[in-house]
């Protein structure tokens, strides 16, 4: 394969550039966070049963949705939580790598089979299957800064204006409400419903069988008589909307031909859904959202996605009120990530420059230079078609593979200029010699290193989820280095390179001078213990006792 690429460098040159704009691409689409996925999938199933306690909520829906949940892929465990307040939530876990769009539908379908089953107050209020994670990328607060809203205005505005454009950005996952919305409040005096023979179950049938939305049907519509020029259709708000249309609900006649109504034996306002909520920032009635990211979404785009939609948003709030974001994990991700790049880029520099101190020839150098980019790039593209993500572990083993990928380079590029320097051929015959020598070599310690790495990546549980993309990452880096070392570096060192360099300046003579001598002293001690092997063995035996014993 080298002699190939030397006999076509363009080829290789294509080749490196296609590696390096795949990679490059690649990088725009990587989810960016701060750890890997760490925690199984999760399928959350949140219902609402108004007026129901905790242990009502546990037994009519709690219990029948869990009861359905069988047979489902992947399956580790259920956790279930319910309130007085009526919500429940229950928490499907999946074994880690279970596709999480694979385990919703596997959810909905099994949830299909309890709706039957269920209050029809949970059905009506609607039942939510989200799949996202379970801690908050962040909060968004919104706060009335001249106390013209209270915390109840507040709510009711960001559910009717707010949440709906969020929930359907790219990335988000599931809505935390942290306020309550307006609702009808119906405050039922007990000693008048007893007067009048009532039950609250009365005043609920009588609710929702007259609050509803009827359709009024077609004046002139077919079949008709040919004489017939009008056609219209019939509008209406049936749906009862203020306390005095909800106070004329009728819910009983008496025998004298009297009517009971709704006003008659309850007091009628407009008013938060739950009083359960108190929310304030810094003093100041305020409500928020509460943003979970999608499975796989990324963190960053997300946010800065969230952030200008209500930006956009903010442009028609009602005056005084204002966003603050009291809870964002992004500036941590985003500081994590600068500093590993950072760390990245500080590695590139240190060896370019501990190339150039030892090589001291700039074409030498450039060739093991132009190979770090390449794999660099290349890396990212293979971490896309593994599904990693950018994150603190998987950028600290590129980190660690910096100096590893230019090994591969420096030595072929170290053993080309050796056979010009010893044997006097040209660049082109000496780098196909060169690599007729060492290709073999260069397979070999990749596929050692590859054997490092490689089985940490089906390591189970916590540890696996924690080390594989970091141990993948440095496998696939060296393995890329190693194609760019048979391909592209021969290529470059047969164009690039040119016979004969000797160190020219004053300080290149003194460094391999200091070199030199130190590179002999070291001999000289291997001579040394090699003349006196068995005294050596005893010493290195007596240490290892000693660590045993310590």
């Amino acid at each position: 394969m080298p002699k190939f690429f030397i006999e076509r460098p363009i080829f290789a040159i294509v080749i490196a550039l296609l590696i390096m704009l795949a990679g490059g691409l690649s990088i725009l689409g990587l989810p960016i966070e701060q750890v890997p996925p760490i925690a199984p999938p999760t399928v959350q199933i949140t219902t609402t049963y108004p007026g129901a306690s905790a242990q009502t909520v546990e037994n009519t829906v709690v219990q029948v949705i869990e009861q359905q949940m069988s047979g489902i892929d992947h399956l580790i465990y259920m956790d279930s939580q319910s309130d007085d307040t009526g919500q429940s939530t229950t928490t499907i876990t999946f074994a880690p790598g279970t596709d999480p769009d694979i385990a919703q539908v596997q959810v909905q379908n099994k949830l299909q089979l309890a709706v039957p089953l269920l209050p029809a107050q949970v059905t009506q209020s609607g039942i939510r299957v989200t799949k996202s994670t379970s801690s908050f990328l962040m909060v968004i607060g919104f706060v009335s800064s001249d106390k013209n809203m209270n915390k109840f205005d507040i709510a009711n505005y960001i559910v009717s204006n707010v949440v709906d454009p969020i929930s359907r950005i790219n990335g988000v996952g599931n809505l935390n409400i942290f306020g309550t919305q307006y609702a009808m409040r119906i405050w039922l005096d007990a000693l008048k419903l007893t007067n009048y023979q009532l039950t609250p179950l009365d005043v609920t049938a009588a609710i929702q069988s007259q609050n509803v939305q009827v359709s009024g049907g077609q004046l002139g519509a077919n079949p008709a008589p040919a004489t017939q020029q009008l056609n219209a259709t019939i509008t209406e708000a049936t749906l009862l909307r203020t306390p005095q249309e909800f106070g004329a609900i009728l819910l009983k006649v008496l025998p004298d031909g009297s009517q009971v109504r709704l006003r008659d034996v309850a007091r009628i306002e407009l008013g938060p859904e739950s009083f359960n909520v108190d929310n304030k920032y810094n003093g100041q009635p305020a409500a928020g959202v509460g943003i979970q990211l999608a499975t796989g979404a990324n963190a960053l785009n997300t946010a800065n996605a969230v952030r200008a939609q209500v930006a956009q948003l903010a442009k028609y709030f009602p005056r005084g009120l204002s966003v603050v974001y009291p809870n964002d994990v992004t500036p941590f991700i985003t500081a994590s990530i600068t500093e590993v790049v950072k760390t990245l880029l500080e590695g590139i520099a240190l060896v370019v420059l501990v190339m150039l101190l030892f090589l001291q020839n700039w074409r030498a150098t450039i060739i093991p230079a132009i190979a770090i980019p390449v794999v660099l790039l290349g890396t990212f593209g293979l971490m896309a078609a593994l599904g990693f993500s950018i994150n603190t572990l998987s950028m600290f083993g590129l980190v660690l593979a910096i100096g590893l990928l230019v090994d591969d380079a420096i030595v072929v590029v170290e053993n080309v200029e050796r056979v010009m320097a010893e044997e006097g051929l040209s660049p082109r015959e000496a780098t196909k010699k060169a690599m007729s020598q060492i290709s073999g070599a260069l397979v070999g310690v990749a596929m050692v290193l590859a054997a490092v790495f490689i089985p940490v990546s089906f390591s189970s549980g916590t540890a696996g989820a924690i080390y594989r993309q970091f141990a993948l990452t440095i496998a696939a880096a060296m393995l890329l280095s190693v194609f760019v070392a048979l391909s592209l570096t021969p290529a470059l060192c047969a164009t690039i390179l040119k016979p004969g360099h000797e160190a020219r300046n004053r300080f290149a003579r003194g460094f391999n001078a200091s070199f030199d001598h130190g590179r002999n002293g070291y001999l000289a001690g291997v001579r040394h213990v090699i003349a006196r092997s068995g005294r050596w063995f005893l010493i290195y035996g007596a240490v290892i006792v000693a660590v045993g014993l310590l």
